[in-house]
């Protein structure tokens, strides 16, 4: 062998250990293979996440299971109160006595509406959706109902909504109750509560309501004269963290921890609910957990 062979047998050597490890380094030969995506641990009895743009499922923890829902029930009271035909949003609602009685009897969470005052739908949204009121959601429910009376036409009013829930296809749902105060037949599951949600979200008014952190109504007095209520705040403390919307927050002695859940981040969009977690805190690591997860598994 030649000297002049020898030399050209090395550098070939040499170019083919450089090409082959270029390739290596930037994988233009085979791929590396996608990093998984770990699927989460909750601490809720029950969750539930889909990719809200398609509907496709991304996460479930018993979700099929009934739980009771608290006042994640009222997001299918919005959506009964927005279905209504020819809405008017401004239209004015008089507080009876009957919704204070009620908040008293039951120790119920309140909007602290005062008897006597006028207050407008939109008004009752906000109250029953961001502090939770039990008296705004009692309000709706006697507005929209039919009857002859303030029982009649809450009665009624529930009516509705379990109508609208097997029209969305909610088949593990039963309301007994306008605001989640159950007389033990107000069940729901995790799937269930985010069809609900799903759909409610369409309603450009009801994503400004769930997404709003702070609210101050100005309502009407039995005088005439104007009102400024006391400044309502969103029990949802998630608001505005990485892309959370809304939606609602439960809770109860038996109910534990729940809560129906909206993101949407970098064009990418999730939605879900989680039921019966054992405390606030636990609640919000889930649903922390839940949208990273979410993000992560669409992208």
């Amino acid at each position: 062998m030649t000297t002049a062979t020898k030399g050209f047998r090395v550098r070939r050597a040499a170019a083919v250990a450089i090409t082959t490890g270029a390739v290596l380094a930037t994988g233009a030969l085979t791929a590396a293979p996608a990093q998984a995506v770990t699927t989460p641990t909750i601490t809720a009895k029950g969750g539930f996440l889909m990719n809200s743009a398609t509907g496709k499922t991304l996460f479930t923890k018993a979700a099929d299971t009934k739980r009771l829902t608290a006042s994640t029930t009222k997001v299918m009271t919005a959506k009964v109160v927005l279905s209504q035909s020819n809405l008017n949003l401004d239209a004015k609602v008089t507080i009876k006595k009957a919704y204070s009685d009620y908040i008293v009897s039951k120790g119920a969470s309140s909007a602290h509406l005062i008897v006597g005052d006028k207050v407008t739908v939109r008004q009752l949204l906000y109250g029953m959706m961001l502090p939770s009121g039990c008296d705004a959601a009692m309000a709706l429910a006697d507005k929209f109902g039919s009857g002859t009376t303030v029982s009649a036409r809450t009665k009624n009013f529930i009516g509705k909504m379990n109508t609208m829930a097997k029209s969305l296809g909610m088949t593990n749902t039963h309301f007994d109750s306008f605001d989640g105060i159950s007389n033990g037949s107000n069940y729901s599951t995790p799937r269930d509560l985010t069809k609900v949600a799903r759909s409610v979200m369409k309603s450009s008014t009801f994503k400004t309501v769930v997404k709003t952190k702070s609210y101050t109504a100005k309502t009407i007095t039995s005088s005439g004269s104007t009102r400024t209520m006391g400044t309502w705040s969103n029990t949802n403390t998630l608001l505005g963290w990485n892309g959370t919307l809304g939606i609602k927050t439960g809770s109860g002695t038996d109910a534990k921890y729940c809560l129906v859940f909206a993101a949407t981040l970098n064009g990418e969009s999730v939605m879900g609910a989680v039921m019966t977690a054992p405390s606030a805190t636990d609640r919000t690591s889930d649903v922390k957990k839940l949208i990273n997860y979410g993000y992560a598994k669409i992208s």
